[in-house]
């Protein structure tokens, strides 16, 4: 966690990069992890009304006539806590031209059986109300390649359009059928993405998700809870070119483009009120589940595993497996079987039947090592 922004630079599990980091001393680009505060994404031509009273924030997008991402992004923040699972950072907004109201910020991080819980709260301590938005801007790791070796799943009924020259938007789409639907768990490769998700698809607990598949196997998720009704995929085609496309930006929104101009989704704060989001990312841990199910030989709870991590790719699958599933890159229910390997033509190019490897693994104890080693 940064002092310039208050963002999250890292984000590790077991050594594993959960989202993508930008170097120690390097000025962060693209956003990278930091918090959008008090509008996210691109507010156009940096105007709005709020009471009858028209505003102007400085242009931070020049080249687009746009202010973007808010007024924290540069400001440094403050440690207000700190111990080995935790860290609270906090930042002031004071009246400034544009954005006439004192707003007082407080950004959690929280390291804990769920991985990372990202708790933001805001309050006004102004005497008057203040419109209010927020956002973050964190990358799923694409791991030891890039996004276009990944397989991404968002459960998601609409699309978010802009315009190709500001990126304001323009209108909405129904995503089903469309290049960028990602319903289904589906490859990457070929698609430039800077679009805004909405009409989530959520669990019991209120949340929504999206899952970068990596090639070596594993799987990077992000989560939203409800005071998010929008995640930006943004797959870094405009950054550096030695930094494009090793991440995959998956942004907490809670209100969409240009809010503050449309008045959509936008907080009305009062004097001494608050407002708390939630989100949060982690490593799905279906993988070391299967191995450690698989090991103890718990074959309920690995199937269940492996259907909710989608399947395996190879390279894990081949160091071993004594459980007779069929895998498929779609995963769920129908993409898992039990009782035969999978056909050829039932089987995606690179991914294997447990079955097919089976015979590799003669001896149950270096078939329950290989296990614990995926």
């Amino acid at each position: 966690v940064v002092e310039v922004g208050g963002g999250i630079r890292e984000y590790t599990d077991r050594g594993r990069p959960v989202l993508d980091p930008y170097p120690l001393g390097a000025m962060c680009d693209g956003a990278h992890g930091t918090p959008l505060i008090p509008w996210p994404n691109r507010l156009a031509d940096g105007r709005y009304s709020f009471d009858g009273t028209d505003l102007q924030v400085a242009l931070t997008e020049p080249s687009k006539g746009n202010a973007i991402h808010g007024l924290l992004r540069w400001l440094p923040w403050q440690v207000a806590a700190r111990d080995p699972a935790r860290v609270v950072m906090t930042a002031t907004v004071f009246p400034l031209q544009g954005y006439p109201f004192h707003l007082e910020v407080e950004v959690a991080y929280q390291l804990g059986e769920e991985g990372l819980v990202v708790t933001t709260r805001a309050v006004n301590r102004g005497d008057r109300a203040c419109p209010y938005g927020c956002g973050q801007h964190p990358y799923l790791s694409a791991g030891p390649g890039t996004l276009d070796d990944c397989d991404l799943q968002l459960a998601a009924a609409t699309r978010i359009v802009t315009d190709p020259e500001r990126q304001l938007p323009t209108g909405t789409e129904a995503v089903a059928g469309t290049p960028f639907d990602f319903n289904a768990r589906r490859r990457v490769s070929g698609l430039q993405i800077d679009s805004a998700y909405t009409d989530l698809e959520r669990d019991d607990a209120g949340r929504a998700w999206a899952r970068l598949f990596r090639p070596d196997g594993t799987c990077a998720e992000l989560w939203v809870g409800p005071g998010y009704p929008i995640i930006q995929i943004y797959t870094g085609d405009t950054l550096a070119p030695a930094r494009r496309r090793l991440g995959l930006g998956a942004e907490p929104m809670s209100c969409p483009p240009n809010a503050f101009q449309t008045g959509e989704g936008v907080i009305r704060l009062e004097p001494g009120r608050s407002v708390t989001t939630q989100w949060g990312a982690r490593f799905d841990n279906a993988h070391d589940t299967i191995s450690d199910s698989a090991a103890a030989g718990d074959e309920e709870a690995a199937f269940a595993a492996l259907r909710r991590s989608g399947g395996m790719p190879a390279e894990a699958l081949t160091r071993g497996s004594p459980m007779p599933w069929r895998t498929s890159r779609e995963g769920g229910a129908a993409g898992l079987s039990r009782g035969a390997p999978a056909s050829a033509a039932s089987r995606p190019a690179g991914w294997v039947s447990p079955w097919a490897v089976r015979g590799r693994w003669r001896d149950g104890r270096r078939r329950t090592a290989a296990w614990r080693s995926c």
